[in-house]
């Protein structure tokens, strides 16, 4: 038999709230992230066979851990699999959790079974934290699953609320938005472990910037449902404020020389994404300030084009015995 799915997730603008989503955060305080699915993607190839996947443009089978950790789980005997990515790695966009959630999902779709997304993301989440040991939290997961704009909310359990921005809102907040890599490498996971760590010592300044971190997610999700780029952005500039402050390595001197650019050519505010220590950074320009503001930052770092991905996780074609002649969307 030959057989091959192939599925796609998105990356994501994480505006605030990061952090709070790490457990033991989660259950003692409750955490929200607000975030948005961009179209950067991760895509992989599930198959039954090399042949299969190869034939679906898979291209070399990877051997990666998180692909090999997807194969155990999925439990498939003589299935194969392999994903690419269209945006650069440790980038901060959320991409190993949107390689997880595209891997998931299209094994599951091989075993002929359809996840309901908070069951997919939660499968994504629980390879990368149990299989492979990572300490990371549950934003990225469901972002690359539902896609959109969204208030995330983690305590007991995961709420998702999908915002919808009102009238040209969200044309406006991709053109005032600049998304620049920073070249830079980070390793997320050490990051997230001495945070997790000071706030269980209780260190007072930890515990103060997690909560105002939490408290501003819910203040971007009233902005973006307003459709209030003005306001979101100054919302991002004092989320870096108390992010950056949570541990010395979140900023690096091009980071602060990025703010300090930025901030001169008209940006509302600016933040590293994910756990930051490099990666991208993403800042919002003040109405007609658009291209002073790229044009300012854009020699520290590579500019990365997206627009809203309001999809999520999606199956994007199909090989099997019935078309062996080529892929069936």
């Amino acid at each position: 038999m030959t057989r091959a799915i192939v599925a796609r997730a998105p990356t994501r603008l994480d505006f605030g709230g990061g952090w709070t989503d790490v457990p033991p955060y989660t259950e003692r305080e409750g955490g929200a992230v607000c975030s948005l699915a961009i179209t950067r993607y991760a895509t992989a190839t599930a198959a039954l066979d090399e042949r299969a996947a190869r034939r679906a443009g898979a291209g070399a089978l990877s051997d990666d851990p998180l692909t090999a950790a997807a194969l155990r789980r999925a439990g498939i005997p003589g299935a194969v699999a392999h994903v690419t990515i269209d945006f650069p790695a440790g980038a901060g966009l959320g991409g190993s959790s949107a390689c997880g959630v595209a891997l998931a999902g299209a094994l599951a779709m091989l075993r002929g079974v359809a996840l309901a997304p908070n069951e997919l993301a939660a499968l994504s989440r629980e390879t990368e934290v149990e299989d492979l040991g990572v300490a990371g939290g549950y934003q990225d997961h469901y972002a690359a699953t539902y896609g959109g704009a969204l208030l995330l909310g983690f305590a007991e359990c995961a709420s998702v609320e999908a915002l919808a921005l009102p009238g040209t809102s969200a044309v406006d907040l991709v053109r005032r938005s600049v998304l620049l890599y920073t070249g830079e490498s980070r390793l997320s996971a050490t990051t997230v472990a001495a945070v997790r760590d000071a706030y269980l010592a209780g260190e007072p300044r930890t515990v103060a910037a997690l909560a105002r971190i939490k408290t501003l997610a819910g203040e971007m999700a009233a902005a973006l449902r307003a459709g209030d780029i003005d306001a979101l952005g100054g919302l991002v500039g004092e989320h870096w404020v108390h992010q950056r402050a949570l541990h010395p390595t979140i900023t690096t001197p091009k980071i602060d020389a990025i703010a300090e650019r930025a901030g001169r050519a008209g940006a509302l505010g600016m933040k590293a994404l994910g756990a930051s220590g490099g990666g991208c950074v993403l800042a919002i320009a003040r109405e007609g300030r658009e291209e002073e503001l790229s044009a300012a930052i854009a020699p520290l770092g590579q500019a990365l084009d997206f627009a809203i991905d309001w999809d999520g996780f999606q199956v994007v074609a199909v090989l099997d015995e019935h078309h062996s002649d080529g892929l069936v969307p």
